[in-house]
């Protein structure tokens, strides 16, 4: 794909932030000292006095985020994923998912491709961690179209949601006029026979590509994208698992508790299937250019590849 236009979905968050102020007067951004980084500060430009610098006080900006919303404003609260998911996790979990307030909390830098910030700020757990908050909607986009409907979508809930973006640049994959992104609702990009590749966030044109090299091999994949892990498209999931009887997972996060975790359940009660998750085997990532990790966990499309004929 290296002809493909690539950017960082990081970068359209803060894209979609600011186009969407123009049309929404009350929408509120909070940043914790990081606005450069997640790209917030392209919001601060425009709008200034709809921007809040809460500084490094991630659990103080959860609960001014919170107030914001009781006030009648959708804020947006941003960090990189570490330190939303994580250092604010009970702030986030008491202060907005207990009262179940409509903020959105956009969470930057997540998973190994932040390379070489190394494994204390990868965060490899915070798809699991949002999903066990209850009403919580999680969501994880596979490249910059589906990051801009994604804000757009999130502001349009009523309630909580964890948008999850990243900073390495990925291939634009959904730039057609066809596409439509719905809360909830899993994209089936490629038919497939003999095996289903459900995939999340900078994992899905790696599938793409895992399943043309398969292809070589006279494997027919099926591929789903599934940007939103929860709700999960129950229906598109098991549809697939029953056409095709193999599936596997594949996400840039542990293979406990996200995507892997929402598929597993839901098949073991509903529709028993074999099933293998490729993702980060619970361990911590490691510094380094963000390819060479992504390579090295197997998570490219020659490692996703790679497992599926091993385990298939």
């Amino acid at each position: 794909m290296a002809d493909v236009k690539k950017i960082a979905t990081r970068e359209s968050y803060g894209n979609a932030l600011a186009e969407l102020g123009k049309e929404k007067e009350d929408l509120v951004v909070l940043d914790a000292d990081l606005a450069g980084a997640t790209k917030t500060g392209v919001f601060k430009k425009a709008f200034p006095d709809r921007f809040i610098d809460c500084g490094i006080a991630e659990c103080d900006m959860a609960g001014i985020a919170a107030g914001l919303a009781t006030c009648g404003k959708v804020p947006f609260m941003s960090s990189f994923a570490m330190f939303a998911a994580g250092r604010a996790y009970e702030q986030v979990r008491n202060s907005i998912g207990y009262p179940h307030l409509n903020v959105k909390i956009g969470a930057t830098h997540a998973g190994i491709s932040v390379g070489e910030d190394g494994a204390s700020h990868q965060c490899l757990e915070d798809l699991a961690l949002m999903r066990e908050i209850p009403g919580m909607v999680v969501i994880n986009p596979s490249d910059d179209i589906e990051a801009k409907a994604a804000v757009r979508a999130a502001y349009e809930h009523e309630g909580p949601v964890y948008m999850r973006f990243g900073r390495a640049a990925v291939p634009v994959i959904n730039d057609n006029p066809d596409y439509k992104f719905e809360i909830g609702k899993g994209v089936l990009l490629k038919e497939g026979k003999d095996l289903t590749i459900i995939a999340t966030g900078l994992c899905v044109p790696e599938a793409l590509g895992a399943a043309e090299l398969l292809k070589a091999k006279g494997i027919d994949a099926e591929v789903i994208n599934i940007h939103t892990i929860k709700p999960l498209d129950e229906e598109l999931v098991l549809a697939s698992a029953k056409k095709t009887g193999r599936v596997f997972t594949a996400e840039e996060h542990s293979i406990l508790g996200g995507l892997g975790g929402a598929v597993a359940e839901l098949l073991s009660e509903k529709c028993p299937t074999k099933l293998t998750r490729i993702g980060v085997n619970d361990v911590f990532g490691e510094s380094g250019p963000a390819a060479e990790l992504i390579h090295k966990y197997g998570l490219d499309a020659e490692g996703i590849a790679k497992k599926i004929e091993e385990t298939r």
